[in-house]
């Protein structure tokens, strides 16, 4: 069973658009189990990758909430539209089903009062990223940026706190991953969940704005959490470039096997960001997962890639969705 912390189909399939790399019959034939099925609203120009390094991306403009609210309640037919079934809990994952949790990549469609949080919960919302790499009510992104670090502005704004209490009080997960460090310190002192990263990966390693540093990868660790590995190729080589050519599932091992080090097997696991990235070309798309398990595998015993695979995720959802 595989679980993974992140992709963007939902989003190419409002556009209109085939999916790059998330064929969902290949999916369930390769052992993918589902994870977090992103509900991102775009930003209104364009999000093009950087073609070389080093580069420094404005942020994109904000999204007003009722236009964010609007596209997210047709990114969530469209995600109902799909042959997947919705986490309400734990034991929804199944092997051989393909299980969706819903997540929202940007809080955008939240109301700054909260009003429709509980909406959403019922709808089966159970996972929000309190941003995207852009400012909105609640924090503010990391900009792209290579090479730099994490540390690019303010933390959590009034309504950032009050947003974090409550997906505490509901038991929504809190992901960090596209938030800026002073963002994610605030999470840290305030959330009573584990601290998650759906798809990030080590700064030391690939010195991106995305990228963790080894205290925030410390912090993740105490508190229980996990960071999902991104396979995006501009987050992991070390020379922050995102040609898919010539870039191995090496890559990919790499930063699994430094998170490990760093954090311990308990604390990893896969956060693809496929259908939202360049992936590295001999990774392919979901059809090449048996490939990067069987590389890694010449690492981990079958109890520890286990954990990678999906126990770490497992453990995490439990923990906080209780």
């Amino acid at each position: 069973m595989i679980i993974d912390g992140h992709n963007d189909l939902v989003l190419r399939m409002w556009r209109g658009e085939p999916s790059k790399h998330l064929d969902l019959d290949e999916a369930r034939r390769v052992g993918f189990a589902g994870g977090f099925f992103a509900l991102y609203v775009p930003s209104h120009s364009a999000f093009a990758e950087p073609e070389g390094a080093p580069y420094a991306l404005p942020f994109p403009d904000s999204v007003p909430h009722e236009e964010a609210a609007r596209i997210a309640d047709e990114l969530y037919d469209v995600l109902c539209a799909l042959p997947v079934r919705r986490a309400m809990s734990v034991d929804d994952f199944e092997e051989g089903e393909i299980t969706a949790i819903v997540h929202l990549e940007g809080a955008e469609p939240i109301a700054d009062d909260l009003s429709n949080l509980q909406e959403w919960y019922d709808r089966g919302l159970r996972s929000i990223g309190l941003v995207w790499s852009r400012a909105n009510a609640f924090a503010e992104g990391v900009p792209f940026r290579f090479p730099h670090g994490p540390d690019t502005g303010p933390g959590l704004t009034d309504a950032g706190r009050e947003l974090v209490a409550a997906c505490n009080g509901l038991r929504i997960l809190v992901d960090v991953s596209h938030l800026n460090e002073r963002g994610f310190w605030d999470v840290a002192e305030l959330t009573d969940a584990p601290i998650v990263a759906t798809h990030s990966n080590a700064h030391v390693l690939c010195p991106s704005t995305r990228n963790l540093t080894d205290r925030q990868l410390d912090a993740i660790r105490d508190s229980g959490g996990i960071v999902g590995v991104n396979f995006a190729v501009s987050f992991l080589r070390e020379d922050g470039a995102s040609a898919a050519a010539g870039t191995g599932i090496d890559e990919i091992g790499r930063h699994i096997h430094y998170l490990v080090d760093r954090m311990g097997i308990d604390h990893v696991g896969l956060g693809s960001d496929f259908d939202g990235a360049t992936v590295p070309e001999e990774l392919g798309g979901v059809s090449g997962l048996p490939l990067l398990l069987e590389t890694i595998g010449e690492r981990y015993d079958a109890a520890a890639l286990a954990k990678i695979t999906h126990e770490n995720w497992l453990r995490v959802l439990r923990a906080t969705w209780g």
